[in-house]
């Protein structure tokens, strides 16, 4: 018997076609759900993008359906299978206790999936949101939660993008005298795309990259590379520099903990290829609009004033940088950035205004990139321009949006999922750089 799945607004706001990814199972959306997506819409950012989107998708079902004599009240077949309906409040508050505020959105929503449990008791009925407030208050009230896992992973089995392979003697000499080699001569099982080989032996290493379209290990050329003054420090970090600065590879996703550098290695490695050898044209860096609220909208000043506190991570990265280049000024960092915004080269702002635009020979850096949803992330990735590189970084484990966790991000969700392709790379970054106390708090708290 085909299920009734009852959807939060944060199930839409996360994934705006996530009507249709219940198979032939009945989907039944609350009036107030509605009602939520309306105030939503008017945002600027992200949320008000995917309400938007969540009413194209709602409505386009609607002038789909063949049958005039049926609505979205009674129910429209969707492409799964299943239906799809709009349900109407109908005293809904006498399903929820009087300990609950009946008048808060959220407690509707749980009274009127009770109300529809009640009115099916053959069919397994299930309220699905992504806040965990809300199930557990509908389990505790008695109704069957769950969240939405479409595009999750599991976080603990995450691709790595690199290996270590200790190796003979004899083996490592031949590696030593050879640029380029067959990957069965010294592996078991083929690499990924662009998979980071170090190979060992004793207290030496050797770094390579697999190359898909050619089957064959090729030595890291960008490892010991100075790019905008300064040096990778570690291993993984000479590592990430091969899939930042590999023309070749367009779309790079680099994942680590506070203090390894990796949006540091972003910028640095995009100075070098936009300012020094001029392969891209310009810079782009963003950031989701998730720490300062909704909208910058509401806060007062310019945009440039807006954002000042909220990118001051970005500029921390260009001051430092700015120094290894001989900037010594007590203004280095806003020197830099000015200089490079009015040559052209450098556009840094929030992530609602790069969305949506097709931008072709730049180098685009997405930081904190944990804090997107994959149906965002897909989005981004598709309007990425021709002859351009996109560098997605961020933690995991450092997450602000309350509706994603690590295994439901996007950042997660595309390292996984393109893992294979000869066009992207991906690294996780372990080893701290930033200070000892900063590398002992990221490992301990």
């Amino acid at each position: 018997m085909k299920k009734i799945f009852i959807l939060d607004t944060n199930v839409l706001i996360h994934d705006p076609e996530a009507m249709f990814s219940f198979d032939d199972n009945d989907v039944y959306l609350p009036i107030y759900v509605i009602e939520e997506i309306d105030k939503l819409k008017e945002y600027n950012d992200r949320v008000g993008k995917s309400a938007r989107e969540t009413s194209r998708n709602i409505e386009k079902l609607r002038k789909e359906e063949k049958n005039s004599n049926l609505s979205l009240l009674e129910g429209l077949k969707n492409s799964t299978g299943g239906t799809f309906r709009i349900v109407l409040g109908e005293n809904d508050s006498v399903n929820i206790p009087d300990s609950l505020n009946k008048n808060l959105t959220d407690n509707k929503i749980i009274g009127q999936a009770l109300r529809i449990k009640n009115e099916n008791k053959k069919r397994k009925v299930i309220l699905v949101s992504k806040d965990m407030n809300v199930r557990i208050k509908a389990n505790v009230l008695g109704m069957e939660t769950v969240d939405y896992v479409k595009d999750q992973i599991d976080i603990n089995q995450l691709y790595e993008g690199w290996k270590e392979i200790e190796i003979s003697n004899d083996l490592f000499s031949l590696l030593e005298k050879a640029p380029i080699i067959n990957w069965d001569l010294v592996l078991k099982e083929e690499p990924k795309a662009n998979e980071l080989i170090r190979f060992k032996n004793s207290n030496k290493e050797i770094l390579t990259i697999y190359k898909k379209e050619r089957e064959k290990l090729e030595k890291q050329v960008f490892a010991d590379t100075k790019v905008w003054g300064v040096f990778a420090r570690n291993t993984e970090q000479k590592q990430a520099m091969e899939l930042l600065m590999d023309e070749r590879i367009k779309l790079v996703t680099l994942v680590g903990k506070a203090g390894t550098g990796k949006t540091l290695l972003a910028i640095a490695t995009a100075l070098e290829q936009v300012v020094e050898r001029k392969l891209y044209k310009k810079i782009f860096i963003a950031r989701p609009i998730v720490p300062m609220g909704n909208d910058i909208g509401f806060l007062p000043g310019t945009e440039k004033e807006k954002m000042q506190p909220w990118m001051l991570p970005i500029y921390d990265n260009i001051e430092f940088l700015a120094s290894n280049k001989g900037q010594t000024s007590s203004n280095e960092a806003e020197k830099v950035v000015a200089g490079l915004e009015s040559l052209g080269l450098l556009k840094v702002e929030p992530l609602t205004y790069i969305r949506g635009r097709s931008i072709p020979q730049g180098f685009i850096i997405i930081d904190e990139a944990q804090n997107l949803t994959p149906h965002e992330v897909k989005t981004i990735i598709t309007r990425v321009g021709k002859d351009t590189k996109i560098v997605f970084t961020g933690d995991p484990d450092q997450i602000d949006n309350p509706y994603l966790d690590a295994n439901s991000n996007g950042l997660a969700y595309i390292a996984e999922k393109m893992k294979n392709e000869i066009l992207v790379g991906h690294i996780r970054l372990v080893k701290g750089e930033r200070s000892e106390i900063s590398e002992l708090a990221s490992r301990l708290l």
